[in-house]
């Protein structure tokens, strides 16, 4: 059962259960990497025999199949990846920023130029583990962004197949690039190439401890979004909320893995014991049970707190990576808080709204994170360039005093560069 404390009882750096079990893959991964950059496709195909059961002569998906794909989807489920990829491009075109430029005296012009990144690679898990709404979630902004080209890579199953659900949300999210491959070895062919499998300059999406692993390894040759660490919640609930739906709530997110953390706090201790009592009687109606109440029993808590205010605190010590604000007036407590992923407010907004439809993005900072870092945005597809015009009157009006700072630093040769264009005789 889930254990129930009051505010001060647990350090708040031991609520949520970030201590995630050490898993030795480095040197895995790093052989791994190796062998894909020296074998290149023969490598990929070797490991999807090898992991995936698949054997196969073709690492893209083609077009065919991904037209199949929308024939073996249900029609509510197709009509539903249109709909949230329409609110996910409302939300995230409203993150397109242009450049600028700013002029000073004499001529001087100053800016900045935003330019999308060439290529971006998209993880996104297959098998059983497939969430065609992180195809939406990775891609769609990458799209709005203006990439020249935005590939992905799912492992297939054993007839060598990917998930119809993520070739379909592909479609619809306008990406036609697929690669059937897994693991470390698809973050290695996404970061060097291959000879099927152009190189990337970024890689983001999720992954298991090999993906994670793969993605340290290769960064500095590509960059990376995070390394997500697991799912996390943490609802902010008064007395007048429903403990059926708080512990509904709580339970979407212990059933993605056991090390998930599930956390309420309230100023309730009459809310506290309910929710409990309903996180029993719900957790046997759940078909991931037994991974559900791993999470709930090792890592979930109820905190009672003295108050709403001080349940806010808890929420900015432990930057989760979800928040929810089950309270009666949740704008009124928005401003305070300052560290969370994703924030949802009311009685009405649970999480999984988020997950699937509304529009914001999934791929959130984990782990505290959001302490100092966003969840997935069009920014993480661009790159900003800096520029500077002078004239000639410019520089003579700092030539002094861009000299000065120069030598200060010992850097006579920087000096020298400024002045050297108002000297007469350049001996």
């Amino acid at each position: 059962m889930i254990k129930i404390m009051k505010y001060g009882e647990t350090p708040a750096g031991e609520i949520f259960a970030r201590v995630v079990p050490k898993v030795n893959v480095e040197k895995t991964v790093s052989e791994i990497i190796s062998d894909v950059r020296e074998n290149g496709d023969a490598a990929l195909f070797r490991y999807c025999e090898k992991f995936d059961d698949a054997k196969l002569d073709n690492l893209r998906v083609s077009e065919a199949e991904i037209e199949q794909a929308f024939e073996k989807l249900e029609p509510q489920l197709i009509d539903t990846l249109r709909k949230a990829a329409e609110n996910i491009r409302a939300f995230h075109k409203n993150q397109v920023r242009p450049g600028f430029a700013m002029t000073g005296p004499d001529g001087v012009l100053l800016g900045q130029k935003v330019t999308p990144i060439d290529r971006v690679g998209l993880y996104v898990p297959g098998g059983t583990a497939a969430h065609p709404s992180t195809v939406h979630m990775d891609s769609i902004p990458a799209v709005i962004a203006g990439c020249k080209a935005v590939a992905i890579a799912t492992p297939p199953d054993k007839e060598g197949k990917v998930n119809p659900a993520i070739l379909a949300a592909a479609k619809i999210a306008g990406v036609a690039e697929i690669y059937k491959m897994g693991g470390a070895q698809a973050v290695a062919a996404l970061a060097y190439g291959t000879e099927s499998v152009p190189r990337v300059d970024k890689i983001v999406g999720p992954g298991n401890a090999f993906v994670a692993e793969a993605k340290k390894q290769v960064f500095g040759t590509v960059a990376i979004d995070m390394i997500a660490g697991p799912s996390e919640i943490l609802i902010v609930a008064d007395g007048q909320s429903d403990p059926a739906n708080v512990a509904a709530d709580l339970l979407s997110q212990a059933e993605h893995d056991r090390l998930a953390s599930a956390v309420l706090v309230t100023d309730s201790p009459a809310l506290a014991e309910q929710t409990a009592q309903e996180l029993e009687r719900q957790l046997k109606l759940l078909p991931r049970e037994e991974i559900a109440r791993a999470s709930i029993e090792d890592n979930g808590k109820i905190i009672v707190a003295e108050n709403l205010a001080q349940a806010v605190e808890v929420a900015n010590e432990l930057a989760p990576e979800h928040l929810e604000l089950c309270v009666e007036d949740p704008f009124s407590w928005l401003d305070s808080v300052r560290h969370a992923g994703s924030v949802f407010l009311g009685r009405w907004c649970p999480e999984a709204v988020g997950d699937y439809f509304a529009g914001p993005n999934h791929t959130l900072p984990t782990g505290g994170t959001a302490r100092f870092s966003s969840p997935l945005s069009v920014d993480d597809f661009v790159k900003k360039t800096q520029y500077c015009y002078y004239t000639k009157a410019s520089l003579e009006n700092a030539k002094e005093s861009i000299a000065c700072v120069a030598r200060r630093e010992g850097l006579e040769a920087h000096a020298r560069s400024v002045l050297i264009r108002f000297e007469d005789d350049k001996k």
